[in-house]
């Protein structure tokens, strides 16, 4: 049965190019958790896009002397490059300054406004004395109170991942200047998280039996905590104003209206496709089923705080009762990925960015190793030795070479044709082979829909390792001069087993499958293809990236590869990389400004 699966992934902050840490944590997983639910026939959305009002985009802005609009909107077009080189199919890739995202978010401020889970408060925040203004919390340095890192945020503690107020800040300073803010009182809206505590951590114990043990043991602690009010507007003049007469110098908090943008982004899909209802198959179908991918520190915002919102609108464009919009099914949270043994850092630079890392190496060869060494439940580490080993050992020696050893051979061979079974049929070690590749589609299916890709892409390979050591057992390029028909069997055995293989690999590696499936004499694309928008949006127009998928002939199936279909002359997938050279390219690439 089809069923609808909403793919939603982490906003990032357009303030600068993404680094490996944020491909392996939160954009490559739900590609390619996205590609095997197509290839299924699911009905699939993924949508995300740039958060553009974050403080670090008005840090970072201060910094260059831009505009936030400015900076944020070059860091767009850098995502889409990304996403497009890598091969992250998005339906749609948008950003949260446009008019459609302002409008569904002062949308929900007023649902939750108007059923009585936001209140007012009046709070002593931090302003400077010296840019007379109230600081934003990201504006903010000083200790844990916690953990006692030094390094602390006015929102959160990097370190040990606690929420924090500013005020709960041991020895406060401005990131601007060093200087001591000095404590003001300002009125704020309130989310009301105390009054959905009981219907949070019941929701939260629903979904324990399919969630990551790291993402329901976090959210469980952090309710029974016990929930706080927490402010969704701030005294900064970057941002969504309120939908509210009175407070003109106050914008929607950046952590309460970004995570808006997965409703807001499927809203604008609708209407960009001409069919602007359509959002609703995913987002009030009891039935549908919503994934949000994400890295740790993102927890407490996706398993706690926007199901809370939710719980607080209730329905949204709706007028039956009944209809509720959907909660998250599952939070598939990743931990980190350190680098070469130590924690990523882009303000020490100590990070590889990913515009760079693409421009030295084929896209599938790091979508591999990102897989590899995901860090799915405890935090990696990428390595450059690794990385070379991997795809040495790994890609280029058992999957690559099994397939440019057996294509080429039935290239050249079999006059460019897939050979017949012989007159003796299948053995009964052919039969075995066959069987337990094909017994992939569920043994791999299933890791996949659970969301294990890591040890979904090792059986993959387990699996080709066993085809080699068939293939390599029945020896057709020694047994083709005494008994042909027996070669050929193996060959087309081995062509079947790689067909299949081409389909269990598609998800992780799609631009070399892409290539196989023509090699193999097919026709067509196995997925869809990706292409950028411009958008306008009355007098303002901004850039996206979206998915066709209609032209994809993609099955989850076992192969149907004929006797006699033509193949096309092959080229290698994958090439080798020369360890000294590999290594040497990537450490140069850390040596940036280290």
């Amino acid at each position: 049965m089809t069923e609808n699966i909403l793919v939603c992934t982490a906003w990032p902050y357009a303030n600068g190019h993404m680094h490996i840490g944020h491909l392996a944590g939160a954009y490559l997983p739900p590609d390619i958790f996205a590609r095997y639910q197509r290839l299924k026939g699911n009905n699939v959305l993924m949508v995300s896009g740039s958060d553009s009002h974050g403080t670090p985009i008005t840090l970072q802005a201060d910094a260059e002397g831009v505009s936030p609009r400015e900076l944020f909107e070059r860091f767009h077009l850098s995502f889409l490059e990304t996403f497009q080189a890598l091969g992250i199919t998005y339906d749609l890739f948008t950003h949260t300054d446009t008019e459609n995202h302002y409008q569904v978010a002062r949308d929900i401020f007023t649902a939750c406004l108007n059923n009585g889970y936001l209140y007012k408060h009046t709070v002593s925040q931090f302003y400077s004395e010296s840019e007379k203004r109230f600081l934003p919390d990201r504006y903010i340095e000083g200790t844990c109170p916690h953990c006692r890192f030094e390094g602390a945020r006015g929102d959160q503690c990097d370190n040990c991942g606690k929420l924090l107020e500013p005020t709960e800040l041991v020895n406060p300073r401005s990131k601007n200047d060093g200087s001591t803010p000095v404590l003001r009182e300002t009125e704020h809206f309130y989310l009301d998280l105390p009054k959905l505590s009981d219907r949070i951590l019941g929701y939260l114990n629903e979904n324990s039996d399919h969630w990551r043990s790291n993402v329901t043991t976090f959210s469980r602690n952090y309710v029974k905590e016990g929930l706080m009010g927490r402010a969704i507007t701030r005294d900064i003049e970057w941002g969504i104003p309120l939908p509210l007469e009175g407070y003109a110098d106050k914008r929607l908090y950046v952590w309460f209206e970004a995570v808006i943008g997965y409703l807001s982004a499927s809203i604008e899909w609708a209407k960009n496709v001409g069919e602007p209802e359509k959002w609703k198959t995913w987002w009030y179908q009891p039935e549908s089923k919503t994934y949000y991918f994400i890295g740790k520190d993102n927890i407490p915002f996706h398993a706690v705080i926007w199901p809370a919102e939710l719980m607080a609108v209730g329905q949204l464009y709706e007028t039956e009762p009944t209809k509720l919009l959907n909660l998250p099914f599952d939070v598939p949270a990743n931990e980190y990925l350190n680098l070469e043994g130590k924690k990523l850092s882009t303000s020490r630079n100590w990070a590889i960015w990913a515009p760079d890392l693409l421009d030295r190496f084929d896209p599938d060869t790091i979508r591999f190793y990102l897989t590899a060494i995901a860090p799915e439940g405890r935090d990696t580490d990428f390595t450059a030795g690794d990385f070379v080993r991997r795809n040495n050992d790994e890609l280029v020696a058992n999957w690559g070479n099994l397939v440019n050893r057996v294509l080429g051979f039935a290239y050249k061979r079999y006059e460019g044709k897939v050979p017949p079974i012989g007159p003796d049929g299948l053995n009964e070690v052919d039969r075995k082979i066959l069987a337990e590749v094909e017994a992939g589609f569920k043994t791999v299916g299933d890791l996949l829909d659970a969301v294990k890709l890591k040890t979904a892409q090792e059986e993959v390979l387990r699996l080709s390792r066993l085809a080699n050591v068939y293939i390599s057992d029945q020896a057709p390029w020694k047994t083709i001069k005494e008994n042909p028909a027996a070669a050929g069997t193996a060959v087309y055995v081995t062509l079947k087993v790689i067909d299949n293989l081409k389909v269990l690999f598609a998800p992780f590696l799609p631009h070399t499958c892409q290539k196989l499936h023509v090699y193999l004499g097919y026709e067509g694309q196995l997925f869809g293809q990706q292409y950028v928008q411009t958008i306008n949006e009355n007098e303002r127009a901004h850039v996206v990236l979206n998915y066709d998928n209609s032209q994809a002939i993609g099955h989850w199936q076992s192969s149907q590869l004929p006797a006699g279909q033509s193949l096309r002359e092959p080229q290698p997938l994958f090439k080798k990389l020369d360890p000294e050279v590999a290594e040497q390219e990537i450490m140069q690439l850390l040596g940036r400004g280290v």
